[in-house]
């Protein structure tokens, strides 16, 4: 029981830790390095000697660690753990300031992916991202991550007395609605340039080396468990952080020493991962390929080491919701609490077949943890995930699975303790 309490609580850490992608990846990158795991650059040779463990990232984002195993690639192959560090919320524009009536400041943003909108109304929110500073030429910025840790706005709700059908549902304007007010302006403080200032006097910088950002709002109040056993987890961004701390959890505990075991974390999944740092990129092919020719190896023992991997893709599944069930599969319902879900989808949304699905629930089994299945109902389109689009990029064999989520896509969704611990201990038994 203690460890998987450890489990959980290292959860709850890291997802206070990750309010963005960036920092995600960051609090990837220190988990690894706590652990032995060395960066190495992409535009440096990559070394894959029997034994080492190392990792290499792309635009602060995106990451794959490694666990090179005793035997050659070609024989033994990858085992990759999937999951992406970008999830549904609102980015900074540029010149974000607005004044408004009243000296009332408020800030231009953008919707990322897809949120459930109106969860993120009247809730404390702060900033976080990268700032992109000036370096020693054009070519050669610097970066630096920023979490300003205090509540700074709110997306301010209109009051009932104004539409009295709010609750009869409130089409809402992306560019009207759900702009957060910041600030009252006064004599002392101007819009021009706020936000600027007040990133330079965070990251302790002259407002003129900032060159650019890549800033999000976040909902400040961390995550939490609840319920009468404390059996849920209540937190933004579960979808897919909760995967990556999993995948990366497993890794750290990886047993198997003749095989290479992976963990690679994309982004920019949730629009699609037509990115260099996405899915859909060469990233983690050119990667593979590289570390085999690093051991003496060609295309061929490449190709070769790919026919003899496995992939397992991790992003959250739908949990079957008791006040909708129309919604759902009429005998397949995934419960919180049950165990991780196999994805299926006829028209190959998912990667995964009764072969892959045979190979992971056969590691349920092996890891003593209970598995179910989510498939749509056949009126309700589904989304698509990460294994189809990296088989564009790799043709290897895997699965798609999830711990399931209440309300993914909320400012806050709802996941199981348990099933949380049980993704981990089956992701281990893949990597032991």
């Amino acid at each position: 029981m203690g460890k998987n309490i450890d489990y959980i609580d290292s959860l709850i850490r890291f997802m206070d830790a990750s309010p963005c992608n960036f920092l995600a990846i960051n609090e990837v990158k220190r988990m690894l390095e706590d652990n032995g795991y060395t960066h190495q650059r992409l535009d440096e040779p990559l070394k894959a000697e029997p034994g080492a463990k190392f990792f290499i990232t792309k635009n602060d984002s995106a990451l794959m660690a490694f666990q090179v195993g005793k035997k050659p690639l070609c024989e033994t192959g990858f085992k990759v753990v999937a999951a992406h560090s970008d999830s549904p919320c609102f980015r900074v524009k540029p010149h974000a300031e607005m004044a408004g009536e009243g000296g009332i400041l408020r800030l231009n943003t953008e919707v990322y992916g897809g949120p459930i909108l109106y969860t993120w109304f009247d809730r404390p929110l702060s900033l976080a991202g990268r700032v992109i500073l000036k370096g020693d030429d054009a070519l050669h910025p610097m970066t630096r991550l920023l979490k300003i840790d205090r509540p700074l706005m709110c997306i301010s709700h209109l009051a009932i007395h104004f539409n009295r059908a709010v609750n009869e549902g409130n089409k809402l304007s992306k560019q009207t609605d759900m702009l957060p007010i910041m600030a009252k302006l006064n004599s002392t403080l101007e819009a021009d340039g706020l936000l600027l200032k007040l990133v330079a006097e965070e990251l302790k910088v002259k407002v003129d080396d900032i060159l650019d950002f890549d800033l999000m709002l976040y909902d400040v109040e961390g995550a939490k468990r609840f319920g009468l056993n404390q059996e849920f987890i209540s937190c933004g961004r579960l979808d897919d952080l909760s995967m990556v701390h999993a995948a990366v959890s497993a890794l750290l505990e990886a047993r198997d020493d003749d095989a290479t075991c992976v963990a690679a974390i994309f982004d920019n999944e949730e629009t699609g991962s037509g990115t260099k740092q996405g899915a859909g990129s060469p990233v983690l092919a050119n990667v593979m390929q590289r570390m085999v020719e690093s051991q003496g190896g060609n295309y061929d023992a490449f190709a070769r080491a790919i026919s003899r991997s496995f992939m397992i893709s991790a992003d959250n599944a739908h949990a079957f919701h008791p006040n909708y069930a129309s919604k759902y599969d009429p005998t397949n319902h995934p419960a919180l609490g049950s165990g991780p879900c196999i994805k299926i989808n006829a028209n190959c949304k998912y990667m995964s077949d009764a072969h892959s699905a045979a190979i992971f629930k056969s590691l349920c089994m092996e890891a003593g943890s209970p598995f179910q299945y989510f498939v749509n109902h056949s009126d309700v389109a589904g989304g698509s995930t990460l294994g189809n689009i990296l088989t564009g990029q790799i043709d290897i064999e895997g699965v798609d699975v999830g711990s399931p989520l209440l309300a993914m896509h909320s400012a806050r969704e709802t996941a199981s303790v348990d099933d949380h611990v049980n993704m981990i201990k089956v992701m281990k038994q893949f990597f032991s």
